[in-house]
């Protein structure tokens, strides 16, 4: 499995190369080492310095005393939802000139969530459109991207009304960038994915095994379908979607006051409102608060600088009540994505972190706010029938 995935990362590299067009025109190195993420930080510095050499020659004969690693956020990133290991590289050029560099770690058994092929597509359009980091190259388990100098947001940031416009704002562009290849929406073809693994898992640990026993995987077929099923009445526009949008994957740089959307690992063309919906789930944070889900207040605060960012006000009643009813629908689509997503964590993930009660807390608040969301859509939709 690694060759292929060593294989598949060079040969989008190498794609990279043979297809710049003016917007992707960059060289995307490549290299085939691997760096093994278990090693404590003072055996891997060395991994990422011959890796560095190895992917950018002109420091291939540069002493080893001028590069510096360090781990960045504690080394891995939103514990509950990344399954990636982020290291800052310092480069100490001969003419004085120090270069910084971001190397991420993909996580073991990550392939089994996450479409890296799709990743790596999408980071060279979304970059020369301005998003996130720029990647630089790619290597067996990994790659290198450049550096942002910026804080990452807290949930509680992500409702203060000027950082709530600005991503609105910001994700309203996001959504405007072509990404080619299939135009395809990826929820529901991942979440019977998530499905077809989840239901068929076994644990070693009894504890672990009882539990995951107590769910009932027919109650949870009959939610997805009933779902989207109604969601499919709402006709959502279909754009190319973060999927991902917690605080952890929000850059401020407070002096330039420049926001940075980030880490594109679950991006795919999808609904719009399931990246909205997702989004406000987020201001739930990392505890899981859901009673911190946005006011409607909040929320069309957001949905206005989203539709119109150059003139929020101008936003008509109308447009304002549609954009609404899609978020609130896909936002139970973003409550069963990540359940399903947990159970898989729980088998195949080495970090150590409840997924099973995760799967728990998602699919309860699913539950929770299903009868209010589904009312709000079907006399939503009757009343546009009858209109």
């Amino acid at each position: 499995m690694g060759a292929t995935k060593i294989w598949n990362a060079m040969e989008i590299a190498g794609e990279a190369r043979e297809n710049s067009s003016s917007s992707t025109s960059e060289i995307i190195y490549s290299s085939s080492v691997t760096v093994d993420h278990t090693l404590s930080l003072p055996q891997m510095t060395p991994r990422i310095i011959e890796l560095c050499k190895d992917l950018f020659k002109n420091w291939s004969e540069l002493d080893n005393t001028r590069f510096s690693v360090e781990t960045v956020s504690g080394g891995i990133t939103n514990l509950c939802a990344h399954l990636l290991y982020l290291l800052k590289v310092s480069i100490r050029e001969e003419n004085g000139n120090i270069v910084n560099l971001t190397v991420r770690l993909y996580g073991p058994n990550t392939e089994y969530v996450i479409n890296r092929e799709r990743e790596l597509q999408a980071i060279r359009y979304l970059s020369a459109a301005g998003f996130g980091a720029k990647l630089l190259a790619v290597f067996g388990n990994g790659m290198v991207q450049s550096f942002i100098t910026a804080r990452t947001l807290t949930p509680l940031d992500m409702r203060r009304p000027k950082l709530a416009a600005e991503i609105a704002k910001q994700l309203s562009i996001f959504h405007q960038v072509e990404i080619p290849g299939s135009k395809e929406p990826q929820l529901w073809n991942d979440i019977f994915k998530f499905f077809q693994k989840a239901s068929a898992l076994a644990f070693d640990d009894g504890e672990k095994q009882r539990k995951y026993e107590t769910i009932s995987f027919e109650e949870v077929h009959t939610e997805v379908i009933e779902l989207k099923e109604l969601t499919g009445r709402l006709d959502a526009p279909v754009v190319f979607a973060h999927n991902d949008l917690l605080s952890g994957n929000l850059m401020l740089n407070d002096e330039e006051e420049k926001l940075y959307l980030i880490d594109f690992e679950y991006g795919s063309y999808n609904y719009r409102g399931f990246d909205i919906g997702n989004h406000f789930n987020e201001y739930a944070g990392y505890d899981c608060d859901y009673s911190l889900y946005p006011t409607k207040d909040e929320q069309y605060h957001f949905l206005r600088h989203y539709l119109e960012p150059e003139n929020p006000e101008e936003v008509s009643e109308e447009d304002l009540e549609a954009l609404y009813i899609e978020t609130n629908t896909y936002m139970l689509a973003s409550h069963l994505y990540w359940a399903l997503w947990a159970l898989i964590q729980a088998k195949m993930s080495p970090i150590d972190f409840d997924y099973l009660s995760y799967f728990f807390l998602r699919y309860n608040e699913y539950k929770k706010q299903k009868e209010n969301c589904f009312s709000l859509a079907q006399s939503y939709l009757s009343k546009s029938r009858t209109g």
